[in-house]
């Protein structure tokens, strides 16, 4: 194990810089942090460039157990002063690891198959929304989660702790071009299915099963014109109480829930 103890040190350098989207775009790289987040990396096998642990961590039994994973493991871990390491850190009472993780961005075509299941997020703003759906998406079993342009980065501190450990289950494909995306979907014979408060199909009665894609729009302004009307069917999620709309993560979690509903027992 390496020692660092210099705010100055690349290494430490790098990984706060991490902590921007822009520099997590140049590196293709992200950091998780947590005993139980960085257990759930190494468990699943994704790449890890590197591991950084407070000097503090082996002072606990839980400590001790994710240090003996990860020596064994024969990653490149590095030992920080614990002060130094709430600095790298982007929580206010850190464990004492983080894990610097490789970007995996799957393409459509490389996770499709007989039957689909997408979720596509349509310009999805709040971190906290975007961790639950992509959390509630791997608890439903979707094939996997279609982020447009305009959505939160995937990859935001926040909202991988509001996947608690999912974004390494459920594929995310990032897309610059949402149509060609769905295009590629409906040419597949994937049903695009956007849920919006002038939807014409009560979500009770969604007839579809397999090939399925559920459209969950903006938190403010719902999906957009374009996508709209580019769906095949729009389904609406009854509301008799008087709050306008339900919040973005709810709203996925209902639809997702509706169509895996239909689907058991039907294997």
């Amino acid at each position: 194990m390496n020692y660092i103890s210099s705010a100055q040190n690349p290494i430490v350098k790098e990984v706060k810089a991490l902590k921007q989207k822009k520099h997590r775009e140049e590196k293709n790289m992200f950091f998780i942090e947590g005993i139980r987040f960085v257990e759930e990396a190494l468990k699943e096998g994704v790449q890890i460039h590197k591991i950084l642990v407070s000097d503090k961590l082996a002072d606990t039994n839980s400590g001790n157990e994710i240090l003996k994973k990860v020596n064994n493991g024969g990653y490149s871990v590095f030992a920080l002063p614990h002060k130094l390491f709430e600095e790298v850190s982007d929580t206010q009472n850190p464990q004492g690891i983080l894990a610097v993780l490789g970007i995996k961005n799957y393409s459509i075509e490389e996770v499709w198959d007989e039957k689909n299941f997408f979720i596509i997020l349509d310009s999805i703003q709040d971190p906290g929304n975007m961790g639950t759906i992509i959390r509630t998406a791997d608890a439903a079993g979707a094939t996997g989660v279609i982020v447009s342009k305009g959505c939160v980065d995937v990859y935001n501190p926040k909202v991988l702790r509001s996947t608690m450990g999912s974004i390494f289950h459920v594929p995310i494909c990032l897309c610059e071009d949402i149509f060609k995306s769905m295009d590629s979907m409906k040419k597949r014979g994937i049903k695009i299915c956007a849920a919006h408060l002038e939807g014409g199909c009560n979500y009770f009665d969604l007839e579809y099963r397999d090939n399925i894609a559920i459209v969950i729009g903006n938190e403010a302004n719902g999906i957009s014109e374009e996508v709209k009307d580019y769906a095949d069917i729009l389904v609406r999620i009854p509301m008799p109480g008087r709050a306008e709309s339900l919040n973005a993560s709810v709203a996925a979690g209902i639809l997702m829930y509706e169509v895996l509903r239909k689907n058991v027992g039907k294997q």
